[in-house]
């Protein structure tokens, strides 16, 4: 479960300030997984931020329960100067996990080879990626935070991740980020559109995509 009450957050930029969460309250039930939508800058990155607990908000609160993951994507805090082994056996010890554990089932899952034990500084943003995504996946959470995580890898990686994500959410909750509305179909039942600093919850994610198209056309 993910409660957000009298949510606030904005900041400057260019002169103006821009408000991404505008006094938002509203609940993700436990195991809802939920596809979160909304224009560029629209703040859908910060708001996981903030309930991963990576972002202060101005005001309001969020509560929790269950574990929730790290915000997961191509700009995912991987740690530049540690190798990808070093990451995973970092984010386990975070989390209290096995260490050796989440590093076997990661450097099996991501494949980066011999680029593995090198410094992450030294990746391309695929290979960062697939990292990212293999801890992730290494770890038990009850909610995880996607963000535009299945965008990187070839044909044969990608089908990999959603197979391994869908078994994970079936028993776990999720909210997921994405510009590609397929990929939202497959994965999502509901939907959350953030505009304007105000964010709107329905039922379906037909009915978010509908509702965020018609904004975006307006």
């Amino acid at each position: 479960m993910i409660r957000l009450e009298g949510l606030c957050k904005s900041y400057r930029q260019g002169g103006r300030r821009i408000t991404i969460a505008d006094h938002i309250t509203a609940e993700f039930p436990a195991g809802a997984v939920v596809g979160l939508l909304g224009r560029n800058g629209a703040g859908k990155s910060s708001l996981l931020r903030m309930i991963a607990g990576s972002l202060r908000p101005d005001a309001g609160q969020i509560l929790t329960r269950g574990r929730i993951s790290y915000p997961l994507g191509l700009a995912s805090a991987l740690h530049g100067d540690l190798t990808g082994a070093q990451n995973a056996r970092f984010v386990a010890r975070l989390y209290g996990a096995d260490t050796q554990d989440c590093c076997r089932f990661t450097e099996d899952f991501a494949d980066l080879g011999a680029a593995f034990y090198s410094p992450v500084r030294r990746y391309s943003s695929g290979m960062k990626a697939r990292l990212a995504f293999g801890i992730n996946m290494a770890l038990d959470f009850d909610t995880y935070l996607l963000d535009e995580a299945l965008t990187a890898g070839d044909a044969a990686f990608l089908e990999r991740s959603r197979a391994l994500l869908q078994g994970r959410l079936r028993h776990a909750g999720a909210l997921v980020v994405s510009h590609a509305p397929g990929q939202l179909r497959r994965i999502c039942r509901q939907g959350a559109v953030l505009e304007n600093g105000h964010l709107t919850l329905f039922d379906s994610i037909d009915e978010a995509l509908d509702h965020h198209h018609a904004g975006m056309r307006a």
